[in-house]
Order: structure tokens, then C-alpha cells, then sequence
């Protein structure tokens, strides 16, 4: 799997190469026998520092991924299994979430705690997690009527009961697809949300602040800064694409859901 290799190079490179520290002597040097891939504006070694990194915004897109789908599969069985306005509530509330423009809201949410890395990953998990709802919510209504679940409401099973035995193991499987489907988009919204600005610190290695700081060693001349973490970004982001689409056709296909 392409994603396995991605993430055993971000860790390996590192440790193979070495984690030097700045060296302003060796800024913004092309790549060379000396430094593969060439340095930053601050001396470090850009191959290095594009693997830390990669780990950092792997790690916060997993993490996302995981809180997004663990809301959306709460609210999705929450709204099933009370019914009624409970469920019409919670549906128009989710459509409120889908209304707002997912950017726009991150960039609110990470900006008031600038460089948090717990704000960053709540503003990514706060503006996926209803797309993961609709399509629990959806599934969950294919299944809802079936006979073993009835049975099971007859012989006076209670609702916490059926959530947990029934209907939560019905919707694993759409769950486990929402969880790799949205990987891709944590990363390209961590990587945004840190090239404006707004994100990590520029000092820590992240995809969104290494393209943030090529920006300006462009303009003199340093192309390696920004084709680099470039690449990486668009590999990786195709790797975790390309891993979602592995799992989607291990399993039936979601029900009608458009990701975004």
C-alpha cells in the first residue's frame, strides 16, 4: 500500500539522515551531494524536514479522521434510534453544519487558538463530522426495519441496547470507509489551514508551513523549497486517497453520499 510506504519514509528519513539543527551558513543551498533535496531558508535539511513534516500532518489528519467519524457515527445513531423530532432535529442541525463553508469555519475556529494543534484538529473534525452522520443515518434507515432488529425491540430490548448490539455493528463497515475517505481531506485542510497563517507555528515542520515559508525563498530563487513539500503533499494526499478507494471497494458502497 501506497500510504504504508509514504508514512515509513516520513519516520525513516529522519532517522536514516539525521535531525540536524538550523544552520544559517547552509540556507537555501540546492540540491547537492551535500543535501539531496536541498535546504530551507533556516539551513535545515529540506528532505529531512519534509519527513517531520509529514509526520505531523499524518498525525493530525489520522487523528481528525478518527474524531470526525466517532461524531458522526454517535450522532447518526443517536438520531435513529430516537425518531421523531429527536431525529428531524438532529438532521436540520447537521444540514446547518453542511450550509457553512468548511474553510471558512476552520480557519474561525483554529485562528482563536493560533497554533494549537488541538484547534486544528477540532476545526477539522467539526466541519467533516456530518458528512459521516448522513451516511450513518442513511444506512442505519436500511436497517432499521429489518426482523431481527423489531424482534429484538419486542422482546423488550431497550435502545441502548439495540444501538450497541444491533445497530452500531451494521454500520461499522460504512464507518471504517468514512474514516479513510476523509483522510485526504484533513490533510489538505491542515496543510491550508497552516499555510495562511493560522495553523501550526511557522518553527514546527508541517506540509502548510514549509509550503508557507516557500513562499517568500521562491521569490529569491530557491524552487526546491516549494517543489518539495509540493510533491510530498500531493503524493501523500493521493496515497491516502488512493487508500480510501481500496477500503470503499472491500465493502458495498456508502449510500449516497457526495464527499466534499
Amino acid at each position: 500500500m501506497v500510504l504504508a510506504v509514504v508514512a515509513v519514509l516520513a519516520v525513516a528519513v529522519p532517522l536514516v539522515i539525521g535531525g540536524a539543527g538550523p544552520d544559517f551558513a547552509d540556507a537555501l543551498r540546492a540540491p547537492g551531494s551535500a543535501h539531496l533535496l536541498g535546504t530551507d531558508h533556516s539551513g535545515y535539511d529540506l528532505g529531512v524536514r519534509t519527513a517531520q513534516g509529514l509526520q505531523i500532518s499524518l498525525l493530525i489528519a489520522a487523528t481528525c479522521a478518527v474524531v470526525a467519524t466517532v461524531l458522526g457515527l454517535a450522532v447518526g445513531i443517536v438520531s435513529v434510534s430516537a425518531g421523531g423530532w429527536v431525529d428531524a432535529l438532529i438532521m436540520r442541525i447537521v444540514d446547518g453544519f453542511n450550509a457553512l463553508p468548511h474553510l471558512v469555519l476552520g480557519v474561525v475556529i483554529a485562528a482563536m487558538w493560533r497554533g494549537d494543534p488541538v484547534a486544528i484538529i477540532a476545526s477539522i473534525s467539526l466541519t467533516h463530522w456530518p458528512s459521516v452522520a448522513r451516511v450513518v443515518r442513511a444506512e442505519l434507515l436500511a436497517v432499521t426495519g429489518a426482523g431481527w432488529i423489531e424482534a429484538a425491540r419486542l422482546a423488550g430490548a431497550t435502545r441502548g441496547f439495540v444501538a450497541t448490539r444491533h445497530l452500531l455493528p451494521a454500520v461499522l463497515g460504512q464507518a471504517l470507509i468514512a474514516m479513510a475517505m476523509l483522510l485526504p481531506h484533513a490533510i489538505w485542510h491542515e496543510t491550508t489551514l497552516s499555510f495562511l497563517g493560522v495553523g501550526l507555528s511557522p518553527d514546527e515542520a508541517s506540509l502548510g508551513t514549509l509550503l508557507g515559508q516557500a513562499r517568500g525563498d521562491v521569490l529569491s530563487g530557491a524552487w526546491w523549497t516549494l517543489v518539495v513539500p509540493g510533491l510530498a503533499l500531493i503524493v501523500t494526499a493521493l496515497a491516502c486517497a488512493a487508500a480510501g478507494a481500496s477500503v470503499r471497494r472491500s465493502s458495498r458502497p456508502p449510500v449516497g453520499e457526495v464527499w466534499r
